[in-house]
C-alpha cells in the first residue's frame, strides 16, 4: 500500500510539471550558447523561464528554444536586441516598420556594392580590350573577367523591389512614367560614383536630349519629401546627374535599371 500510494504521488507530481521543462544548462547546450547569454538574455527581457524551483533554479518550457531560434536568426539579419523585444513584445504594426527600417538600411549598403561592380565592370572591359595578349589567351581572360563580373540578377524581382523601395519611401520618381525621356536614357553606358552625402551618375554623351532628359528627371523631383533636389551639370565628358541625402541611393539603383533596360519593362 505504501509503495502504491508513493507511486501515485510521484505521478501526480509529473503530471502536475509542465511537459518538457529544460534547466538552463540543458537549454544552452540544446542552443549552443552559454548560460550566462541566457542569463543575460533575461535581463534584458527576451527571455524568461517558465518558473523557478523551490531552490530558485531556472526552468524553461518547450517555447524558450523557439524564442532562442528567433533571436538568433533576428542578430544575424543585423537587428539590434532593442529591435528584437519590439519584436517579442510590440504590436504587429510597429514591428513591420522596423523590419522595414532594416531593410532600407540594406538597400542602402547594396546599392553602394551595385555601383561599384558597375564600375569595376566597365573597368575590366576597358583593361580587356587594351590588352595584347594571343587570342586563346584573351579568350581566356575574357571568360574569366565574364564569370567576375557577369551576372543575372533578375531584372524583374530587381524592378520590384525598387518600385517597393520608392513607394515605402515617399519618393515621386516610383510614380514617374515618362516613356519618352526613358527612352533617351535607356542602354545608354552609365558611370556612377559614391558621393560623401549622396550619388552621382555620368552619361558621357553630350547629345543635348540627354541633358534635357536628366533635368526631366531632376525636376520631376522637385519637393519631393524623400531625398534632396537632385542637380543636373554639363562636363566635358557628358552630364553629371547628382542626388544627395539619405535616399540619394534611390536614383543609383533607378539608374542602374535604366542602363540595363528590360528592368524597367518588369
Amino acid at each position: 500500500m505504501a509503495k502504491a500510494a508513493s507511486g501515485r504521488r510521484r505521478a501526480g507530481m509529473a503530471a502536475q510539471r509542465p511537459a518538457r521543462e529544460m534547466t538552463i544548462g540543458a537549454l544552452a547546450r540544446r542552443a549552443r550558447v552559454a548560460p550566462s547569454m541566457l542569463r543575460y538574455y533575461e535581463q534584458e527581457g527576451l527571455l524568461k523561464p517558465a518558473r523557478r524551483t523551490a531552490a530558485g533554479y531556472r526552468l524553461y518550457g518547450p517555447d524558450a528554444e523557439k524564442t532562442l531560434l528567433f533571436i538568433h536568426r533576428a542578430q544575424r539579419l543585423g537587428f539590434s536586441l532593442q529591435d528584437i523585444r519590439h519584436f517579442l513584445l510590440a504590436p504587429a504594426p510597429g514591428v513591420a516598420r522596423i523590419a522595414e527600417r532594416r531593410f532600407v538600411e540594406i538597400e542602402r549598403r547594396l546599392t553602394e556594392l551595385m555601383v561599384l561592380r558597375h564600375e569595376l565592370e566597365v573597368f575590366q572591359k576597358e583593361l580587356s580590350e587594351q590588352m595584347s595578349a594571343p587570342g586563346s589567351e584573351r579568350r581566356l581572360y575574357r571568360r574569366l573577367i565574364d564569370r567576375i563580373c557577369g551576372h543575372s540578377g533578375g531584372p524583374s524581382d530587381q524592378a520590384a523591389s525598387l518600385r517597393w523601395l520608392m513607394n515605402r519611401l515617399g519618393c515621386d520618381l516610383g510614380s514617374w512614367n515618362r516613356r519618352e525621356v526613358l527612352t533617351v536614357l535607356q542602354g545608354r553606358h552609365l558611370h556612377l560614383w559614391r558621393e560623401q552625402d549622396g550619388y552621382s551618375v555620368l552619361v558621357p554623351d553630350r547629345d543635348p536630349r540627354v541633358g534635357a532628359a536628366l533635368q526631366q528627371i531632376a525636376a520631376s523631383e522637385a519637393g519631393c519629401s524623400a531625398h534632396e533636389q537632385p542637380t543636373v551639370e554639363q562636363s566635358d565628358e557628358g552630364y553629371v546627374f547628382t542626388a544627395r541625402g539619405e535616399n540619394a541611393f534611390l536614383f543609383a539603383q533607378f539608374f542602374l535599371a535604366l542602363e540595363h533596360e528590360p528592368a524597367l519593362r518588369a
